[in-house]
C-alpha cells in the first residue's frame, strides 16, 4: 500500500479525503496538531473504513517536528497538504498567525520534500485567489487579483511557493482552487466541526435549524444579484475528498503535464445565499430563522467555477447537488447534537 500524508487530516476536508484515499487503496498518514479539529474524528474515521490510520499529533510550524516525522517515515510517495489556518476575518485581525502556520508550515514540508528523489505535492488552495473575478464562471486562466484578506493573500503567496520549489526540485505539485465545501460524509461519522461562532454560511444554517442559533444573518440583499445576496459554488466535501486522490493518482501514474499544474473544483453552477437557505427548508422540513445585516467586509459578488479543465483533463465531476450536500449536513447537525 502506498503511504500518502493527509497534513490536517482530522480537520473537515482532511478527514473525508483519508477515507477516500483509504477507498482507494491507499495508507493515509494523519499529520494534525488539533489546533482547529477533534481527536474524535479518527474514531469516525475508523467506524467507516474499519481501521484506524496513522496519527502524529505534531505541529508544523516546529521544523526539528517535521524533519523528525520524515525521518521516521521514509517511504512516504506523496503529501496532500490542507493544515492552515482558514477564517478570512480573524486573518484580518491577526495576520502573523496566518502568515506563521500557513507559509512556515508549507515551506518546512517542501523543505522535507526537495530531499527526496521524487516526490508527489497537493495543495490546497482557495478560489479567493481569483478575488472578484471579472467573468463568470471562473476559469484557471482568470487572473490572480490583489488577496482581500491575509488569509487569501496566504493561498496565493503558498502557490508561489510551490511554484518556485518545483522548478528547481524533484516536486511535482497540483494546486487545486476550491469554491465552497459543504456537506458530511453520508454516514454521518465525519462533517465539519466549527469551533465557537461558524464562519461558513452552511453549519450556521445547520445550527440554526437545530435551534443552537436564535437566527441566521444573511450579509447583504443589495448585491447586483436576481435576488440581492451573495452567489457562491457549493460543492460536497465527498466530491471534493475524491478529486485530491484523483490528482494524487495523476502525478504517481506521471500523467501531468507540467510541473505544477492548477484545477478549479466546483459544481460549475452558483446558488445565492436565499437559495441555499430555500434547500435546506426543503431536505430539512423546517423553517429557518433569518435576518439582513450588512455585507461584510471582504466578501464578493458571486464566484462560481467553470470545471471544463477539472472535468476533461483531471477526469473529476462534481456528482452530488445542492440538495444533497445539505441534506448530509443536516443528518450531520442532528447526529452531533444528539451525542
Amino acid at each position: 500500500m502506498k503511504k500518502v500524508l493527509v497534513t490536517g487530516g482530522l480537520g473537515f476536508i482532511g478527514s473525508h479525503t483519508v477515507v477516500e484515499l483509504h477507498n482507494a487503496g491507499f495508507e493515509a498518514i494523519i499529520i494534525d496538531n488539533l489546533s482547529n479539529s477533534s481527536i474524535d474524528v479518527l474514531d469516525g474515521i475508523y467506524r467507516i473504513i474499519g481501521k484506524k490510520p496513522i496519527f502524529e499529533n505534531l505541529d508544523l510550524r516546529d521544523k526539528s517536528s517535521v524533519q523528525n516525522f520524515f525521518a521516521k517515515y521514509t517511504d512516504v510517495v506523496g503529501v496532500i497538504h490542507f493544515a492552515a489556518s482558514k477564517a478570512v476575518g480573524e486573518s484580518v485581525e491577526n495576520p502573523l498567525l496566518y502568515y506563521e502556520n500557513n507559509i512556515n508550515a508549507l515551506v518546512y514540508v517542501l523543505q522535507e520534500l526537495t530531499k527526496m528523489a521524487e516526490a508527489s505535492f497537493i495543495f490546497s488552495s482557495s478560489c479567493t485567489v481569483y478575488g472578484q473575478a471579472e467573468q463568470m464562471p471562473i476559469t484557471e486562466d482568470a487572473s490572480v487579483q490583489p488577496a482581500m484578506s491575509p488569509y487569501g493573500n496566504t493561498k496565493q503567496i503558498g502557490e508561489e511557493i510551490i511554484n518556485d520549489v518545483a522548478k528547481v526540485s524533484s516536486i511535482n505539485a497540483i494546486l487545486l482552487r476550491y469554491f465552497n465545501p459543504v456537506g458530511a460524509h453520508p454516514s454521518a461519522e465525519i462533517g465539519e466541526l466549527p469551533i465557537g461562532v461558524p464562519q461558513n454560511l452552511v453549519p450556521f444554517i445547520t445550527q440554526t435549524g437545530i435551534g443552537l442559533r436564535e437566527q441566521l444573518s444573511v450579509y447583504g440583499d443589495d448585491y447586483p444579484t436576481p435576488d440581492g445576496t451573495a452567489i457562491r459554488d457549493y460543492i460536497h466535501v465527498v466530491d471534493l475528498a475524491k478529486a485530491h486522490v484523483v490528482a494524487m493518482q495523476r502525478l504517481l501514474n506521471k500523467q501531468n503535464l507540467a510541473k505544477v499544474e492548477t484545477f478549479n473544483l466546483g459544481t460549475g453552477k452558483g446558488s445565492s445565499v436565499l437559495e441555499v437557505i430555500t434547500a435546506f427548508e426543503k431536505v430539512s422540513g423546517k423553517k429557518l430563522p433569518y435576518k439582513i445585516v450588512g455585507r461584510r467586509e471582504g466578501d464578493i459578488t458571486s464566484a462560481y467555477a467553470n470545471t471544463d479543465k477539472a472535468n476533461k483533463v483531471l477526469g473529476w465531476k462534481a456528482q452530488s447537488s445542492l440538495e444533497e450536500s445539505l441534506a448530509s449536513a443536516w443528518k450531520w447537525e442532528q447526529k452531533i447534537r444528539k451525542n
